[in-house]
């Protein structure tokens, strides 16, 4: 939901969940040209968006691994 907010191509927005030995990968594949747009200057959103799932893997005890994928 919140990549979503974060892109203009909303129904372009894929987002699947792997479960890997140890951690959860979360896959976010957006459109070509949103790419940059999910990332921000200087990786500053992929960055925070990390943040915000090390702050969920607090509270759940699990370690999730985010991939922005094109």
């Amino acid at each position: 939901v919140l990549t979503k907010a974060l892109v203009e191509k909303t129904d372009e927005v894929f987002v699947e969940e792997f479960d890997e030995p140890g951690h959860k990968v979360i896959e976010v594949e957006v459109a070509e040209d949103e790419v940059g747009r999910l990332i921000g200057r200087q990786g500053r959103m992929a960055r925070n968006l990390r943040t915000i799932m090390n702050a969920a893997a607090l509270r759940t005890h699990k370690r999730y691994e985010l991939e922005i994928v094109e």
